[in-house]
């Protein structure tokens, strides 16, 4: 069935019932129990989790529910989905069960079993034109809140983006696309949460009859729903079932179907919206050079002509009721006004219908005025022969330096997001698919689009070409350059087993890599969306801007009214003398020009660009150096730091612990004392566990080579002992039963739990480890000590630095560890830390993060985003170091993609450069407009004689806020912070 599209070339398809029927058959299918098949699938939204360990914690009290099938928990959508026997609970006890779980619980939805299984939310992406300040934020945000099913919307002027959080069975990304458009701006759908909708660029249609071959096709594949080709541009829209049909499937399928007659390329969404960021910038352009094309003769008639006898007699020869000049003037203006200028007229329009303002309505206003008054200044005169000077050139002037700067904001604004344009271009373009018989042999290779990788395909990577997808090598060995994502210039060695990151450079060897994630999961990906959103967000002191371009335009209206009646009443009571007015001209015209001033030279864009794009610039830089910032809080937030708390282990230490001595005190050989201890600690996830067995494996088997995989087998072989009910005991350590005896591994506090007393001989043993920041582990067999390991975690080469560094900085830092008290102050002395806390269980370092904000100090918690995600989440400014793959889950504001505890002092001093200049801009928007608005009313005119003319106040409000834009990006020349700087050392 074919529906015609209002776009004229664009059609829409939609797939014939039987496939619909498919579908839901497919998608109907829901738990139930066994017995009763009574099922109630319900949506809840849990507020309040921060790790995986929170989500853990809701799914495990959900299960423990009598009547509960099943209950899946996802974290990062902040939702519990919930099937359960409605015989036997309610949607108030399962809100309840979360509740007393510790979070926050909302119902959402309970779906039809009838429909598909959805997301209770979407979140899209819409591309908005036409926003020129930030009362035209507003107002499209206004509307998008306002629309039934919209649960949040935010909307950038920098980018040009919304971002729309939607319930897709209330309200469709094609209706919020039309609320956006019948506001008077041109919307389209970038890229949604929902993965069903793919665009192609086809080739191989060159008539109708090949589009109509395409059609037919994608009518007959199953799993399409709906389709959409413009014969113009050629792009192919498809909306399609994920579940029945994978976006390769439906390329190969075309490609089979065609004979190879078509081919398709996928269309990566940010590269769209950059295509159309040229264009816009193109248009604006084009529209510039145009008025000005026609603007020069308007002004050579009004300055030049009169000086050259022969053409100003031209243009004095009367041609009707006016002279030709005039007739000159008139159509060049009315070009410009009302075809080249049809787009303020168009932006004016929607503003005042959805009851705003904006700086388009200053400019009709402006423009309007002087046209109007030259044309009747002209019917005046024709009428009864009293000439008055008409402004044409004012009018055009004008509408050329607005477009002038609407051209330079354009480009400047282009720059801005920069960052995300690099990131994108990291992706390759096409990879090479290895193909496999059904036995799992390589039989040959195919070159694909990189967008169309799926989970588990095989691909190979050539010497000096890029990774295609994240994944695991499955065979070679080669080194990776993995600069570009995470900031380490090093190469890292890549052999089987290892990761590897979708984007980075392979250099040397030949790898066949295993993809485990793609698109929304892939690491880069998830690094765009990051710095997307940061963008997206605003800042709190954007709030201040938002409120002021709500009440400016209103206000400049009223100065402007206030000034025309001040002057014109002035005039017509005799308050300034007539030799003030300028030739053949009167006190309405002298008025009317300092009213039109004042209306032109006010510029609301400055105050609405000061915020967005010194955020968008620094997002940029910091993603660049390897510091992912997630929104324009945390970045105003890091600004006001004034306490940093350090993890310990993995953070100011290289989280690479070693076994530096072992002492056995009983006559237990030493081998059997370390195959002892490494089987206990075997099942630990620990870091000290784990050296502790790789110390044990290598004294067992010191001629071994170590690599990944003979590292593997061996601590899951037969050379350990078996374990039974092994524990572990966070904070203390671990405890199991070997050979019916019972084994303890871990510290003071541990033995003194289960009533084993420490030797003398064993403390001053274990002291003296501590005081050389040694962890010193006890072993205990059968209830008495029989050994100690020491464990060292060296410092990190930088953190003595960056904490002197930091101090240079004016703030304090804090160091907060679950070790002991003398290895705590021992590695604190080392780095130069003074305020230590030790003996910390994890869940106890965000009490730690809040007993430093009591007084409303600002604070800051480093820690590795895994077991410090409480602390992360409690802090002021969570920075996770050293989490690039891990980022989706992170707890944290910051996320430090090197392990380097240098980019700490960037964060922070970057935060503190962005918004010096954010309130630069704010200085020079205000101060521009507070000082711009008194000289355009003529208030110093009594005392210089100098009159501002209109067209010269529209080139100041032109030129302001390109001036914001480009005093943004000077953050753009950022650089990190050189230590001896901070540290005031001179190097010779």
């Amino acid at each position: 069935m074919m529906i015609p599209s209002p776009r004229g070339n664009l059609q829409m398809s939609h797939v014939g019932s039987d496939m619909d029927e498919d579908v839901r058959l497919l998608d109907s299918y829901d738990d139930k129990d066994p017995l009763t098949g009574s099922s109630r699938t319900i949506q809840v939204r849990v507020t309040g989790m921060t790790c995986a360990a929170c989500s853990n914690s809701v799914e495990a009290s959900l299960l423990h529910l009598p009547g509960v099938f099943s209950a899946s928990v996802a974290l990062l959508q902040n939702r519990a989905d919930v099937a359960f026997d409605p015989r036997l609970l309610k949607d108030a006890d399962i809100m309840n069960a979360i509740e007393d779980a510790g979070f926050e619980a909302e119902v959402l939805s309970a779906p039809d079993s009838s429909k598909p299984k959805h997301q209770s939310t979407l979140l899209g992406y819409f591309t908005i034109r036409g926003m020129t300040c930030a009362a035209c934020v507003n107002s499209v945000e206004g509307i998008l809140r306002d629309l039934p099913g919209v649960q949040r919307a935010v909307v950038a002027l920098a980018t040009s983006l919304g971002e729309v959080e939607y319930d897709p069975y209330v309200i469709s990304k094609d209706s919020i696309i039309t609320a956006i458009e019948e506001a008077g701006f041109e919307a389209s759908l970038m890229q949604s949460s929902e993965q069903d909708k793919i665009i192609f660029v086809v080739g191989g249609v060159f008539s109708e009859i090949d589009a109509q071959f395409l059609e037919g096709i994608l009518s007959y594949l199953k799993g399409v729903r709906q389709f959409r080709y413009d014969r113009m541009s050629r792009e192919l829209e498809v909306v399609f079932d994920p579940e029945v049909v994978s976006s390769r499937s439906l390329v190969d399928g075309i490609d089979g179907q065609s004979s190879g007659k078509f081919k398709l390329q996928v269309v990566n969404p940010y590269s769209r919206v950059t295509s159309k960021d040229v264009e816009e910038t193109s248009k604006m352009f084009r529209l510039f050079t145009s008025s000005l094309f026609l603007s020069i003769p308007i002004f050579l008639i009004r300055v030049v002509c009169p000086r050259i006898p022969m053409v100003y007699s031209m243009l004095l020869w009367r041609c009707g009721p006016f002279l030709m000049g005039d007739w000159l003037k008139w159509a060049l203006v009315s070009v410009v006004q009302f075809v080249i200028g049809k787009r303020f007229y168009i932006a004016a329009g929607r503003a005042l219908r959805n009851g705003a303002t904006n700086m388009d309505v200053l400019v009709v206003l402006g423009t309007t005025a002087s046209y109007i008054y030259s044309v009747c200044a002209l019917l005046y005169g024709a009428a009864t022969g009293f000439w008055s000077p008409t402004y044409f050139d004012t009018s055009a002037m004008l509408i050329t330096f607005v477009l002038l700067g609407k051209y330079l904001e354009s480009l400047a604004k282009g720059k801005t997001s920069d960052a995300i344009k690099k990131l994108v271009e990291l992706a390759p373009a096409t990879a090479l698919l290895l193909v496999k018989d059904k036995g799992g042999r390589v039989i040959g290779e195919r070159e694909i689009d990189a967008l169309l990788i799926q989970p588990g395909d095989a691909l190979k990577v050539l010497p000096g070409a890029k990774v295609p997808a994240d994944g695991v090598v499955v065979l070679g060995s080669s080194y990776v350059n993995e600069s570009m994502v995470s900031g380490e210039s090093v190469p890292v060695l890549k052999e089987v087993d290892s990761p590897v990151i979708g984007g980075t450079i392979n250099l040397h060897g030949v790898l066949h890599v295993q993809a485990t994630k793609v698109g929304s999961d892939a690491v880069l990906n998830q690094i765009i969306s990051l710095v997307e959103t940061a963008q997206m967000s605003k800042a709190s002191i954007q709030k201040f801007a938002d409120f002021i371009a709500s009440i400016f335009i209103p206000v400049v209206v009223a100065l402007s009214v206030i000034t025309f009646l001040g002057w014109y009443i002035a005039g017509a009571v005799g308050a300034f003398p007539d030799d003030w007015l300028p030739e053949k001209s009167n006190h309405l015209v002298f008025a009317l020009m300092f009213s039109i001033s004042v209306v032109v030279i006010a510029c609301p864009c400055a105050l609405g660009l000061a915020t967005p794009t010194a955020v968008m610039v620094a997002t940029g830089v910091g993603a660049s150096n390897g510091v992912l910032i997630k929104g324009g809080d945390a970045l105003e937030r890091a600004q006001k730091v004034m306490y940093v708390i350090f993890d310990k282990t993995g953070t100011l230490t290289q989280g690479k612990a070693t076994v530096t001595t072992t002492k056995v005190f009983n006559e237990m050989p030493r081998g059997d004392f370390l195959k002892l201890v490494a089987s206990a600690e075997a099942s630990s996830e620990h870091p000290l566990a784990k050296a502790i067995v790789e110390y044990a494996r290598h004294f067992h088997f010191l001629d071994e080579p170590v690599d990944a995989t003979s590292r593997k087998d061996s601590t899951i072989s037969g050379w350990l002992y078996d374990v039974d009910d092994f524990s572990v005991l966070p904070g203390r350590g671990v405890r199991c039963f070997i050979r019916g005896k019972q084994v303890l591994v871990g510290n003071r506090k541990l033995m003194a739990e289960n009533g084993i007393i420490i030797p003398d001989n064993v403390e001053n043993f274990v002291v003296a480890l501590e005081e050389s920041a040694i962890t010193g582990i006890l072993v205990a067999s059968n209830s008495e000590i029989i050994g100690v390991v020491g464990v060292a975690d060296p410092l990190k080469r930088e953190a003595a630095v960056v904490v002197k560094g930091l101090e240079k900085m004016g703030v304090t830092p804090v160091m907060v560890t679950g070790d002991n008290w003398r290895t705590a102050k021992a590695v604190a002395k080392e780095v130069g830390i003074q305020d230590v806390r030790a003996e910390v269980m994890p869940a106890g370092k965000a009490e730690v993060v809040r007993l430093f904000q009591k007084d409303g100090s600002i604070v800051a918690m480093v820690g590795d985003g895994i077991n410090d995600s409480p602390a992360l989440a409690a802090a002021d400014v969570g920075m996770a170091i050293g989490a690039g793959t891990d980022i989706a889950i992170e707890a944290a504001d910051y996320v430090l993609m090197r392990n380097n505890l240098e980019d700490v002092i960037m964060a922070i001093d970057l935060s503190r450069k962005t918004f010096a200049r954010i309130r630069w801009n704010y200085v020079f928007a205000m101060a521009y407009n507070v000082i711009a608005i008194p000289v355009a009313a003529g208030a110093f005119y009594p005392l210089t004689k100098i009159m501002l003319p209109p067209w010269v106040a529209g080139a100041c409000m032109a030129l302001s806020s390109v001036s914001v834009v480009c005093s943004s990006l000077f953050l753009r020349r950022y650089r990190n912070p050189r230590l001896t700087t901070i540290l005031e050392i001179t190097v010779e």
